[in-house]
């Protein structure tokens, strides 16, 4: 593009209804949130977080025990340390009745249609009592960045980083496929989108991840041997 043109791209941007949305971030960079450009109302195709939504999965371990996952998008809202108003996402894991896991997620949209994840309060209960929040984190405290969970226009190839916290939290991602296929208990889904996350932190393979349009996640599996199903959804 010449450069006369280049100069005019902030200028059409702000014509157009506003800042530009930041790029999709990376790595540890850090990244500055106009809490104008950010919405609760997350409508992408890839995963709709409507309140009252819930997802039911399950998941079989490399420890060959089965837990029970649902998902459920509430009606709250929180100001998160960066700015930006999220939307709460309600993560619960259970293993055999007894809860081992529960989470509130942190997600906003902004203008482009990108959803991002802005931190996380998750608490793991151990079986012989006691309980741990590693790996929660929030953006704009302690040096947490925020990331992206599902780009407004995911094409093969692009990278991202999903959160940022040094030393607790650091997934990434990259597309892999825009038409991918899944069965899982819930059903059978074409031109699915599959996500290659990674993450430093760990060593092992990669995990692929499986979003049905109009759905969200409904499939994720590591080359470790877990497996994660869609069981039942319920659109809110």
């Amino acid at each position: 593009m010449p450069t006369s043109l280049l100069a005019l791209v902030p200028m059409i941007a702000a014509l157009a209804g506003g800042p530009t949305p930041p790029a999709l971030p990376q790595g540890s960079e850090s990244v500055k949130l106009d809490p104008q450009d950010f919405t609760t109302r997350i409508d992408n195709g890839y995963w709709p977080m409507t309140p009252g939504s819930r997802w039911i999965y399950r998941e079989d371990g490399e420890n060959g025990r089965t837990q029970r996952v649902t998902v459920t998008v509430t009606d709250r809202t929180r100001k998160v340390a960066a700015g930006v108003r999220a939307r709460v996402v309600r993560d619960v894991v259970t293993q055999g009745g007894r809860v081992v896991e529960r989470t509130s997620d942190w997600y906003a949209q902004d203008r482009a249609g990108n959803v991002w994840y802005l931190g996380e309060d998750t608490t793991e209960f151990a079986e012989g009592g006691g309980a741990s929040r590693e790996g929660s984190w929030e953006a704009g405290r302690d040096g947490a960045e925020a990331g992206v969970i599902m780009p407004a226009h995911p094409r093969p190839g692009l990278r991202y980083r999903q959160e940022y916290y040094a030393g607790h939290a650091e997934d990434r991602a990259e597309v892999a496929s825009l038409h991918g296929r899944a069965r899982v208990p819930y059903g059978r889904f074409e031109d699915v989108l599959v996500t290659r996350d990674s993450n430093p932190l760990r060593r092992g393979p990669a995990e692929h991840k499986y979003y049905a349009k109009g759905v969200g996640p409904v499939l994720g599996v590591s080359g470790g041997g877990s497996r994660e199903e869609l069981v039942s959804f319920h659109k809110g």
